[in-house]
């Protein structure tokens, strides 16, 4: 029987409490650092195994991670259903295809650490569209979408489903608050324009 994702999580340190800006721009009291749980191989394999079980006899011919949350886990994804795994990365700040090439009419799956709002894995879903690649949807390790704000590409298979309140800038209540800094932990450059349109 698998054991408990977020208590994995806990056991590396990958779910955090405080003030955080997101990779869309919200802010939440609780952030998931995924890069912490890639630390330990053996807990990656064992939290992606639920995701890999979930798509078992899915017609997929390639896992894509986006740079940097995803690559690991796509490389894990890909390694347990045994189908090609790559990587898209950012080129003064645009997701490309940089190193690899996705043949036209390939199925695509993307591979993502936590998925908020869905809209960072639309950069990479464009990419694979543009170059004739069929996307069909998001795998996560951390799904943190809310049923008011569903992600706008479907989310075929997560490890953990996490019920984590986040808020637009203006209406977060621990920037009211003033007790706790707000920290940017991802690998995203948020500007400020960003910050008021995600």
């Amino acid at each position: 029987m698998a054991r408990d994702v977020k208590e994995i999580l806990k056991e590396c340190e990958a779910f955090l409490e405080g003030h955080y800006l997101l990779s869309s721009g919200r802010h939440s009291g609780a952030y998931c650092q995924m890069a912490y749980l890639q630390q330990y191989p053996d807990k990656c394999a064992e939290v992606m195994a639920i995701v890999a079980e979930k798509l078992r006899g899915e017609a997929i011919d390639v896992v894509v991670g986006p740079a940097m949350g995803g690559i690991v886990y796509a490389y894990e994804l890909g390694r347990q259903l045994g189908k090609r795994a790559i990587f898209t990365e950012r080129v003064d700040n645009t997701m490309t295809l940089k190193r690899f090439a996705i043949h036209p009419g390939e199925r695509c799956i993307i591979a993502e650490d936590v998925v908020t709002t869905g809209i960072s894995s639309l950069e990479t879903k464009r990419v694979i569209e543009a170059a004739g690649g069929i996307c069909l949807g998001i795998t996560c390790v951390v799904d943190r979408t809310l049923p008011s704000a569903p992600s706008p590409i479907p989310i075929l298979a997560s490890a953990l489903k996490l019920a984590l309140p986040n808020y637009e800038p203006d209406a977060c209540p621990l920037c009211r608050e003033g007790t706790l800094p707000l920290v940017h932990l991802g690998s995203r450059k948020i500007n400020q324009q960003a910050k008021q349109t995600l």
